[in-house]
């Protein structure tokens, strides 16, 4: 089997499991510790040519997307905004981090994207940031593209 095709794990000398040609391996990464009592949810978002998507707000836990159609017009706090197209795939830590975007980068077709939700025990799985929060932490926001 090719390291292409092995997947590792975060425990890649005990763990590691061979997937057949026909499994395509997209996106392996190491999310921050979650504790017991934790839930997870998985969502299809399908947003309308040109939809903004959500206002900014913030994930309890970790979220893992895939772009299935389209693009993803993506910017999480502390990183430029970036295009994922369809194929591509993305993540977060969630927690403290504002996710600013993740709408339509296309004006004139739809989108659709999974994403899988990891939610904190006792938490709600997205809270919306208000003006105020997004004022005070607009340090922490990498320049927009129209900044240069």
């Amino acid at each position: 089997m090719s390291e292409k095709n092995a997947v590792h794990g975060p425990q890649a000398e005990t763990h590691e499991v061979s997937l057949p040609p026909e499994v395509k391996l997209l996106q392996e990464v190491t999310p921050p510790f979650f504790p017991e009592g934790g839930s997870a949810m998985t969502i299809l978002v399908e947003w309308p040519p040109g939809h903004p998507g959500l206002p900014p707000h913030r994930h309890s836990g970790p979220a893992f997307g895939y772009v299935i159609e389209g693009a993803v017009r993506f910017e999480l706090e502390g990183e430029p905004e970036r295009v994922i197209k369809a194929g591509g795939t993305f993540w977060e830590p969630g927690g403290d981090v504002i996710h600013y975007q993740d709408g339509n980068a296309q004006s004139d077709a739809p989108n659709k994207f999974l994403v899988t939700m990891v939610c904190a025990p006792g938490q709600p799985m997205l809270t919306l940031v208000d003006e105020e929060e997004l004022k005070e932490r607009a340090h922490l926001r990498a320049p927009r593209p129209s900044e240069g």
